[in-house]
Formats: structure tokens, sequence, C-alpha cells
């Protein structure tokens, strides 16, 4: 039986990355009414770009309900320290998702969650005999994700680069590390982009080492 392919999109992830793409042409892309379009005309582009490599049978883009969620309740600092949203790019995000629908596919968000969640929670829930499974975001804590079933395509920067990784690849990344394994790292490590402090004066250096030797943050603190 020939494998249907689910692809999920970090709707937010890659906008951002849309926006950033196309930042410098900021005031040559504006329409008459003095909206911003680079977001919007790069998202279009790297969509397109997807599709056709892809060719999924099941698409979904999922996007953030918003700042607060159930990890802001558990820890206040979370993602704490970011710059604000440019305007420019929040103006063109309901555009976005109305390109997105127009072109026919499906949006989710969920209230209290993250695109992360939602794409998580899909990509293993998706039936491995019947899917096979693609990501696609900028954010590399999706890479835990990954399996013989769950590629995660990570975009680089501009329209079109996009690093693609399998088990092979995170082991490559990481050191030998399995993709179970980046939660740990993340744990021990920290991470700047969402004001995760992890283990003083432990580095990703470190964090693999400990990984190698001791498994799990558990194997680490049992030894």
């Amino acid at each position: 039986m020939m494998k249907k392919k689910l692809l999920l999109i970090d709707g937010n992830s890659v906008a951002f990355r849309a926006f950033f793409a196309l930042h410098n042409s900021l005031e040559r892309f504006k329409n008459a009414n003095g909206l911003h379009t680079n977001a919007i005309y790069a998202f279009h582009n790297m969509f397109d770009n997807v599709m056709k490599k892809e060719e999924p049978t099941h698409v979904l883009v999922a996007f953030d309900a918003g700042k607060t969620t159930f990890r802001t309740e558990m820890y206040q600092e979370y993602k704490g320290g970011r710059s604000k949203t440019p305007s420019e790019f929040r103006e063109q995000l309901p555009y976005i998702r109305e390109l997105i629908h127009h072109l026919g596919v499906k949006t989710y968000e969920l209230a209290n969650y993250e695109a992360d969640d939602i794409i998580g929670t899909l990509a293993t829930k998706a039936n491995k005999e019947e899917y096979e499974v693609v990501i696609v975001s900028g954010d590399r804590d999706l890479l835990q994700l990954v399996s013989d079933d769950i590629t995660v395509d990570i975009t680089v920067k501009g329209v079109s680069e996009i690093e693609v990784y399998n088990p092979e690849k995170v082991a490559e990344r990481y050191d030998g590390l399995t993709p179970a394994q980046v939660v740990d790292l993340k744990g021990l490590a920290g991470d700047t982009s969402d004001n995760i402090p992890g283990v003083t004066k432990v580095g990703e250096k470190t964090a693999i080492k400990l990984l190698k030797e001791y498994e799990t943050v558990e194997g680490v603190y049992e030894h």
C-alpha cells in the first residue's frame, strides 16, 4: 500500500523566516493601502516550494494561539527577553492565514498551546503504517520528533534553503545523540531563544558528552 504523506507546517516560524528573508526590501513590498507584503510574498514562495518538493496528500498549517501557554504558567520567564514582534510583520499575519485558506489548506491553533504542540501531537498520532510525516519549521526543538517515519525540514535562511533531518542527520548534528535525547540536551544546556536557563556552566558540548555517557538527565543525576 502506498503511504500517504502528511505535511505539517509551523505557521508562525515559517512566516517569521519569510518576513526576514525579504526584510531588506521592506519598503519595496508595500501595497497602495500601505500594507507591507514582504512576508506574504515570501511565505507564498516558501509554501509553493515545499508543496512541489514534498507532494503531500494531507497538509495542515499550525499557528500559536497567543503569548501565554501552559509553559508560561509553569515558568513565567519562558520566552522572556525576546525583542518585540515588528508591527510590519504582525500586520501581515491575518493575510498569510487568508492566503493559506485560499490555497485550500486548513490552519489550526489552540488556546494555551503553541504550534509545536499541535505539530508534535499530530505527527506522533499519525498512523505509522499509513503516513509518512514531514514537518517544516525554523525551530530545532522539533528535532525530538524525528524518526524513521517523521522528517523535520529546518528553514535555514532565505526562501529556499532547507536542512532535512532524519535520525542520521540528528546524530551527525549532535555528535551521536538520538532524536529522543534532544529534550535532555535542551534541559541541560538551556535554550537562549526560549529563555530556558539550563544547568549552570553546562553548554551544548558538555551536555552532549554527559548524555553520551549517561543517556538521560535522570541518568546524569543518578551518577
